[in-house]
């Protein structure tokens, strides 16, 4: 099975922390969905007739695009790549594109999962990283969505902002709670080059929340979803059961996936490709027939250390039985050498030949996958 991703690349306003690729000007949307629906036609043949399982529309934002260009692109995909019955259909959208209209539309053009970009219930947050809706407005989405029928609605939180008290965290993980969604993703605020986040930082204008403080969110975040039926199978990611994301589940197990668009990157098992970051380079090479695109094939050591870190970041964790089969005895032996120390400080919980992280260790996952890595 395998999974396909649609970058949209346009966003109202640029968010105080987001570094990822996307433009205000939309004067070359419908050059560039042109274009996107060029490359979901070429490429029909690289997934090897696999069956499409998930079809991802990521931004940018998506919910910017109009019914009726996201209903071409879906038809394109259908009319030219297998899909499995009633594969899962996801839209990342923002509250203040969620009218009665648009959530109609959605539903029946074939959407059937909302990931709702909220990143919190607190106007003064959403003020300082920038946001176009209110919390009235985000709850207001939520539930909208639910009377007109969406069964599987996740939305981001974001924790660790910048003068944040836990008491602040408790009430925004309250107010989703009560509001009894099947998923939510709970990100850590990260410090990214080019975003008006850093020159805040770096001009020493605004300080981030201490380490200890983080961590604090943290752990009442785990033990309150745990509380409210959640499950926590991925570091950043919780899920009703059931609920669980197939498209980023995929990811996460080493599967095959399709990405389309601007800054759109693609897998297939021993190599990786990624698309020009550029609209207007994208939109030209593809008229032009010249490539678009990166590629780079996996040596044995990045395939290892792409399990290690995809892996350990999951409720599944990493098997030294897997690790033998795929790379080898030396990277069995590599890993269980270097896993003893995570192991004897409680950072690791072992089962037989399953290797998962402990609440203290997901705090250091990305230390603990580092170190796990085969670097020579």
């Amino acid at each position: 099975m395998s999974g396909i991703y649609i970058h949209i690349p346009y966003c109202k306003k640029k968010c105080t922390y987001c570094n990822f690729h996307f433009k205000i000007s939309q004067k070359d949307k419908i050059e560039l969905i042109k274009c996107l629906k060029k490359e979901i036609i070429q490429r029909k043949k690289e997934l090897n007739k696999k069956k499409i399982k998930t079809i991802y529309f990521g931004g940018g934002t998506p919910s910017i695009l109009k019914n009726a260009e996201l209903e071409e692109l879906l038809d394109i995909i259908f009319k030219h790549h297998k899909t499995i019955n009633s594969p899962e259909i996801t839209i990342e959208c923002n509250p203040e594109d969620l009218n009665y209209e648009n959530l109609s539309s959605y539903k029946k053009i074939g959407f059937n999962r909302l990931s709702i970009g909220v990143q919190s219930f607190n106007n003064n947050e959403l003020k300082f990283m920038n946001r176009s809706h209110d919390s009235k407005l985000a709850i207001q989405s939520i539930l909208l969505a639910k009377k007109i029928g969406f069964k599987n609605i996740s939305i981001d939180l974001i924790y660790g902002i910048p003068n944040q008290e836990l008491k602040d965290w408790k009430k925004n993980l309250k107010t989703m709670f009560n509001l009894n969604i099947q998923h939510f993703s709970a990100y850590i605020l990260t410090v990214e080059k080019k975003t008006q986040l850093y020159h805040l930082i770096k001009n020493k204008k605004l300080n981030m929340l201490s380490d200890r403080k983080i961590i604090n969110q943290f752990k009442f975040l785990e033990l309150e979803a745990k509380k409210n039926g959640y499950i926590h199978y991925e570091i950043s990611n919780f899920a009703k059961r059931d609920f669980y994301s197939k498209h980023n589940t995929s990811y996460w197990k080493s599967q095959n996936y399709l990405g389309i668009g601007p800054s759109a990157h693609s897998y297939f098992g021993n190599k990786r490709r990624w698309n020009v970051s550029s609209n207007k380079n994208y939109i030209s090479k593809i008229n032009t027939n010249n490539i678009y695109f990166q590629e780079e094939k996996l040596s044995l050591n990045n395939h290892y250390n792409e399990y290690i870190f995809t892996s350990l970041r999951t409720i599944w964790g990493v098997n030294n039985v897997i690790i033998k089969k795929r790379y080898g005895k030396k990277f069995e032996t590599h890993f269980l050498k270097e896993i003893k120390k995570w192991k004897l400080k409680k950072y690791i919980i072992h089962n037989s030949n399953n290797y998962k992280l402990s609440l203290n260790g997901k705090i250091f996952s990305d230390t603990i996958s580092s170190d796990l890595f085969m670097v020579s």
